[in-house]
């Protein structure tokens, strides 16, 4: 069997262990959240209320879809294509080019 200070060595190591992977958690969601938080800054810069309501509302629904709609905002604001804040109507025209079109199905009788 081992000693107690073996016990009580292989207890602080595991507990340095913990530790750091605590640490390491807490500056990789410190550093999520500051990205965020700066992703939003340019986000009220670049889209109007009207806009921005909208996106909200695409992020409740298909949040995958919404986080792409805000890197290409983000990229269309920083290549100057657009003037900006853009509105809720320059949106929409934003959304269809990227929204994939979707098949028609149609079913026969034979």
């Amino acid at each position: 069997m081992a000693s107690e200070e073996d016990l009580e060595d292989i207890r602080r190591r595991k507990m340095l262990d913990l530790r750091r992977q605590f640490d390491s958690e807490q500056r990789k969601v410190e550093q999520e959240e500051t990205l965020e938080m700066q992703k939003q800054a340019i986000l009220r810069q670049v889209l109007n209320t009207e806009g921005r309501e909208r996106l909200n509302r695409i992020k409740l629904v298909k949040p995958e879809f919404a986080a792409q709609i805000e890197l290409q905002l983000i990229q269309i604001a920083q290549s100057g294509k657009v003037r900006l804040p853009i509105t809720d109507d320059q949106l929409k025209l934003i959304l269809t080019r990227l929204q994939p079109s979707k098949r028609e199905i149609k079913f026969r009788r034979v």
